[in-house]
């Protein structure tokens, strides 16, 4: 006892000193800012509001000038190294440049796109992935990165759903605080972080008929449930900066959203951070039609609380003559160049402006990075379909045709954004499958098509190299830029003539196995059915072709799950799985209900999907007592064992359902997973814990609340399988 109290209280003393230490180190940057902006005019005030992009020719002077406050898209720490001596050693006040870069899976080694990394269900992946591509971009001299992306999308169509983490709010949450976590690591100040993101607030996933740019017209109650959540946590997670969309939101821009950017993110959230625009996104509200020019652009943003314009450059023309004409009052400039220099002094920017250009040597593209890139990509593949158990493919087969316009493409399959990846530097799915044959067998691989385009492709090739192998392997799919931004798709189904050479290779005979390669959920019906083994790999970036090399022949057994549904047609779209519930669900027997004429209304591979090369059995559902108070929580439990030959991993998921609420709920929530490995015959105890958290929603009235009534509870593989139970949640005495 005596020892736990000591032990107890050494800890609460090196809390305590910690949060002291931390005060004062706050304390002691604010004190350096106000000192700074008593020095600064109001022309260099509006400099640091003022981002521009490389190449940086035409504006060295203004930074010599100390009016440009940070850059974008500039990389190699000697480049770096020689704008910052500019900033530094030549301006009047010397404040340093920040410089951002959009790193979104990667920086040199490149990762799964972020709804591949999400397909992991791993967190810790996840934030590992950050962590690898902050050292390496900080190596480079970057300093801030434009990610995560949070944006919940649940239209396939929209090309953007590549860079988040999906259709799911609760997902959406873990994975913006493990990315912002990753990026920004303990501390801002240690050279290998960056600062972190969190974009486009808000609710640029909701855009009209899944076009990028495009309106966005919903309640505030679905912002505020739907879309805001992962920007909260992101924040939560210590995110120092956040972007804002290109967007309006029921006929207001987010460039000038005051509602969002201050009402919100400032006086309720207590944002410390500063807030940026995207690209020209700020000048970009002349063609919104809410204002009639650059000036009152420029205006609108700075009110509403954009603290740094990107590129347009319409505060640098119009804000100081604004200020000096008493059009905007200068204590709100001081307060957004406060915000600015606060998060320039917590990267430790001041005191180590330089980035070590020795790190670049050893930093990028390391043995280890491209090892974790290899084990994360592995683990973001999605087993669709296994009939006959065909996967996976034994490593004597005589001959193995490898078809299509993927198999060995170095460059697609970095996917969107790839930062600094570099092809030559990719394994192509080819070069993987020659690196596990060890008996000589024989891989004919044909080409068969283009990914785009509809002119006839010559099949005979294709035919001919399936007839003679034992096995026909077809990589299709997307290329990197028919995803991410300005990715848009009326289509979902495989571009060009893709299906055609699948169908063609399928009438031979020969067993087939489809590898998809895309940004997006695609609609793949006709494979569905007739394809015996499909797997779902994304573009999965540097290593792609090592990892699916590792899946098809065994070495590693996918566990991965789908973060968002995948649909029959592209007329299911938007496509979700916590949809409501309607006063005529479609499980009732009659022509009115809420259905399609022509196909069933469910997805045809749903949210939380994924199968393995061994099988699971759930049972022994716990729930640990039938009735609890509101603020009270619920131990819920379930036995997951392996009933398979060979080790494998599951994810175990927790949904719950309200079953009346004083506004309607949907049919199921995602409230909790865990990715677990089992031997075979292994059974294992997986815990939840239900809350306050797990069961609070927006009431009628706005207010954030848990009300009392029946709770339906999954815990299963899937969002449409599992063991059920059921709860009341009753008012406390």
């Amino acid at each position: 006892m005596i020892q736990y109290f000591r032990f107890y209280t050494i800890i609460t003393v090196i809390f305590c000193f910690l949060n002291i230490s931390s005060a004062q180190t706050d304390r002691a940057i604010e004190d350096k800012i106000t000192t700074l902006l008593a020095k600064m005019t109001i022309e260099e005030k509006i400099g640091q509001m003022t981002q521009f992009s490389a190449p940086v020719d035409s504006f060295i002077d203004l930074i010599r000038a100390g009016l440009v406050g940070s850059i974008l898209n500039l990389t190699g720490a000697e480049r770096v190294n020689a704008i910052q001596k500019i900033a530094v050693e030549e301006s009047r006040l010397g404040i340093p440049l920040i410089n951002g870069r959009d790193v979104i899976h990667g920086f040199r080694t490149i990762f799964p796109i972020p709804l591949g990394e999400t397909a992991t269900w791993s967190p810790d992946f996840v934030k590992e992935a950050a962590r690898i591509a902050a050292r390496e971009a900080s190596a480079s001299g970057v300093h801030w990165t434009f990610a995560p992306m949070v944006d919940i999308a649940r239209d396939a169509r929209w090309g953007r759903i590549s860079e988040g983490a999906g259709e799911d709010t609760y997902m959406g949450k873990i994975m913006a605080a493990a990315r912002v976590k990753g990026f920004q690591g303990e501390k801002l100040s240690d050279p290998e972080t960056i600062a972190a993101c969190v974009k486009h607030f808000a609710a640029y996933g909701a855009a009209e008929a899944g076009k990028d740019y495009n309106t966005v017209d919903i309640s505030e109650r679905t912002l505020r449930e739907v879309y805001l959540p992962p920007f909260k946590a992101g924040i939560d997670a210590g995110a120092a900066t956040l972007m804002c969309s290109f967007n309006e939101i029921s006929g207001v821009p987010s460039s000038g959203n005051k509602f969002l950017l201050t009402d919100i993110l400032r006086s309720e959230w207590a944002f410390k951070g500063f807030v940026v625009s995207d690209w020209q996104s700020v000048t970009e509200m002349i063609n919104h039609g809410n204002v009639a020019d650059t000036l009152e652009a420029a205006l609108l943003a700075a009110e509403a609380g954009v603290d740094t314009e990107m590129v347009s450059g319409s505060y640098n023309k119009f804000l100081v003559q604004a200020v000096k004409n008493g059009q905007f009052p200068e204590e709100k400039i001081n307060e957004m160049v406060r915000r600015i220099l606060r998060v320039k002094f917590q990267l430790g920017l001041f005191d180590n402006p330089y980035t070590d250009s020795n790190r670049e040597k050893t930093e990028l593209l390391s043995d280890q990075n491209r090892r974790f890139a290899r084990e994360i990509s592995a683990k973001a593949i999605v087993l669709l379909k296994n009939e006959n158990e065909i996967l996976p493919l034994k490593k004597n087969l005589k001959s193995i045709a490898l078809i299509g316009p993927l198999a060995d493409n170095q460059l697609d399959p970095l996917g969107c954004w790839f930062c600094n990846g570099r092809a030559d530097e990719l394994v192509s799915v080819l070069q993987g499958f020659k690196n596990k044959i060890v008996y000589g067998t024989k891989i004919n691989y044909v080409k068969g098509c283009e990914i785009k385009g509809e002119e006839e492709p010559d099949l005979q090739e294709a035919v001919k190299a399936a007839m003679n192998a034992d096995v026909a392997v077809c990589v299709v799919g997307e290329s990197f830029d028919m995803s991410g931004e300005a990715g848009s798709r009326a289509r979902l189904g495989l571009p060009g003539r893709q299906l055609d050479l699948i169908k063609t290779v399928y009438e031979t005979g020969v067993p087939v196995v489809v590898v998809l390669m895309n940004g997006r959920p695609l609609a793949i019906p006709w494979i569905a059915e007739n394809i015996p083994a499909i797997l779902e790999t994304w573009h999965l970036g540097t290593e792609c072709g090592n990892a699916i090399a590792d899946v098809i022949f065994g070495d590693v057994n996918p566990g991965g799950k789908l973060p968002a549904s995948f649909p029959r047609a592209v007329g299911q779209e938007p496509l979700y799985y916590n949809h409501k519930n309607t006063g005529r669900p479609p499980v009732q027997k009659t022509r009115f209900i809420t259905r399609y004429y022509d196909m069933p209304v469910e997805p045809l591979f749903p949210f939380g999907y994924g199968l393995s090369y061994t099988t699971f059995e759930f049972s022994d559902l716990q729930i640990s007592k039938p009735e609890i108070k509101i603020g009270e929580e619920l131990k819920v439990g379930v036995v997951v064992k392996n009933t398979g030959m060979v080790k494998g991993d599951e994810v175990v998921q927790l949904y719950i359902r309200d079953l009346k609420g004083s506004v309607t709920r949907p049919v199921k929530e995602l409230r909790g997973f865990k990715r677990i490995t089992l031997e075979p015959g292994e059974s294992k105890k997986i815990d939840f814990t239900v809350g306050k958290n797990e069961l609070s929603f927006y009431d009628i009235n706005l207010n954030y609340v848990v009300e009392p009534g029946e709770f339906h509870i999954w815990i299963g593989p899937n969002s449409t399988e599992g063991l059920h139970g059921r709860f009341q949640v009753v008012k406390g005495q």
